[in-house]
């Protein structure tokens, strides 16, 4: 290679904007259902709000803005459904325990009820 002659270079390939990172989801049909359906301590209400927010920043190209709010959402979508799943869960075998000791301190008043005081009538003559 002849240092008086020009180096040819070669042409850089051409890069377009890196590859975007997928558009978070928004969770909104699963917070319409929770703010419908299992509303529980108002949470499924302010999974909605974060959902609306979530894909209100999407629109509008804020990525980081709409994957946090997204994250929110989410968070509060689960706990809606959890705590709607569970509680009533909870509340059922409350009761069914409930039932199952009342039958049982029913059983034992009845003998408590039917006892005959014969001791008492023989120490009166």
């Amino acid at each position: 290679m002849d240092a008086s002659e020009p180096r040819q270079e070669r042409p850089l390939p051409k890069r377009g904007p890196p590859p975007a990172a997928p558009a978070p989801r928004d969770h909104l049909v699963w917070a319409i259902f929770n703010t419908l359906y299992m509303n529980f301590c108002c949470l499924g209400f302010v999974a909605l709000a974060f959902a609306v927010k979530a894909r209100d920043r999407k629109v509008s190209g804020d990525v980081e803005a709409a994957r946090r709010f997204s994250s929110k959402a989410r968070c509060y979508n689960a706990l809606a459904t959890a705590g709607s799943v569970v509680l009533p869960l909870l509340l059922g075998a409350l009761i069914v325990t409930g039932v199952i000791h009342l039958s049982k301190l029913a059983q034992e008043s009845v003998g408590f009820f039917t006892y005959q005081f014969s001791g008492s009538d023989d120490e009166e003559q």
